[in-house]
């Protein structure tokens, strides 16, 4: 917006005094409470509301300095919405004391924080091998101790967003099971779009259009919903072969398995603007499980279980936070350990077993396993 040569109602009302008193007597009276003064507070107090509205309507007429409501109806001229929030996802782990009979976990289960502040329901995921399509759910077969489903958040935003172990009562009932927990953090839950988010995708998308190019292919992307990373791979399909006239896109919502339906919207989104004549394929990522073990000691003062559960929760919310293709080095674990308040050495790290950096291809993401703090 333009620099506007904008005044406070001080300066309109001296503004007015010295016009007037520049073109008539200088003995007029501008004194607190006389007649002049009183006409010139009037006029300034006019010209504060009619200085308001210019602002108001400038502020209205470009994207840059919209916000709100008014950049909403701004990019929706051009066919671009904010995208809404989006629930936090992740995997719960339920088990019981007594494993003679089989038990079902239901899709629909609902499962809560310890606070009941946040509720979390076991979604659909046909890949498990412990569902069945005829019970409605996943079976826990004599003999099996525990079983971990998906779930997401019943409320979307980033609220959903719980550290590890949040997740520890059932909301609804399920005969046979006992405990619930979440061995890894909920990391993917997101607010509805911020206007300065809106902006930047509102940028590239006008970059991209008329152009069947990376940067079209990711705005379509980035339109699908918030949260989503992804990786473009040209000429190659996508078994590494050399394929010219290809591409295929990896695309993750946070949670390392997107479900079906997101894939097949993100296909439809690069479908509507890809270069004509090519081949391209929309995958989901490949996990590589990372496992980190490693022994704390608490500093003086501080309780060593906390401090090892405080640990646990930032080395699953780095591990959780890693894109597709972000590969995780070992050191990286001692360095987000050490950034916990009363950790006073940290020993005995490993990774998977080692202290090799754990690398990902941009077909796979890196996400929590086994997170072990002694």
């Amino acid at each position: 917006m333009a620099n506007l040569n904008v005044q406070s109602f001080d300066q309109l009302v001296a503004s007015q005094a010295a016009a007037i008193q520049g073109s008539a007597s200088p003995l007029l009276d501008f004194s607190i409470g006389s007649i002049l003064r009183a006409i010139a507070e009037g006029n300034a107090g006019v010209l504060l509301w009619l200085q308001g509205l210019i602002i108001q309507v400038l502020t209205t007429t470009r994207a840059a300095t919209s916000a709100g409501a008014d950049l909403d109806s701004w990019v929706a001229d051009y066919g671009v919405s904010r995208l809404s929030a989006v629930p936090a996802s992740g995997q719960v782990t339920f088990s019981r004391f007594f494993t003679t009979a089989q038990v079902v976990v239901p899709v629909g289960a609902v499962v809560q924080t310890a606070d009941n502040s946040q509720k979390f329901t076991v979604t659909l995921d046909p890949t498990n091998s412990a569902w069945s399509a005829a019970l409605g759910g996943y079976v826990l077969a004599p003999g099996v101790a525990s079983l971990t489903v998906p779930a997401q958040a019943e409320i979307a935003g980033s609220a959903g967003n719980v550290m590890i172990g949040a997740i520890s009562s059932m909301a609804t009932v399920n005969p046979g099971l006992d405990t619930v927990t979440n061995a890894a953090p909920f990391v993917n839950g997101l607010d509805a779009e911020s206007d300065p988010a809106l902006r930047n995708r509102f940028g590239l998308y006008v970059a991209s259009l008329a152009k069947a190019t990376k940067t079209a292919i990711g705005s379509a992307i980035a339109s699908v919903r918030q949260g989503l990373s992804y990786t473009v791979v040209e000429a190659t399909n996508y078994v590494g072969q050399a394929q010219p006239g290809s591409f295929y896109v990896v695309v993750d919502d946070g949670s390392g398995n997107p479900p079906q339906s997101l894939l097949t919207a993100v296909a439809a989104a690069i479908d509507a603007i890809r270069p004509v004549g090519t081949c391209w394929a929309v995958f989901g990522p490949t996990i590589v499980t990372a496992n980190p073990t490693m022994t704390v000691v608490a500093a003086g003062g501080y309780t060593h279980g906390a401090v090892a559960a405080a640990v646990a929760n930032a080395i699953g919310t780095t591990i959780g936070g890693l894109g597709l293709g972000v590969s995780l080095p070992w050191s990286q674990l001692a360095a987000v350990a050490w950034g916990v308040p009363g950790v006073a050495n940290v020993t005995g790290l490993t990774l998977n077993g080692g202290t090799a950096d754990l690398l990902a291809t941009p077909q796979q993401v890196i996400r929590v396993g086994t997170i072990t703090v002694n």
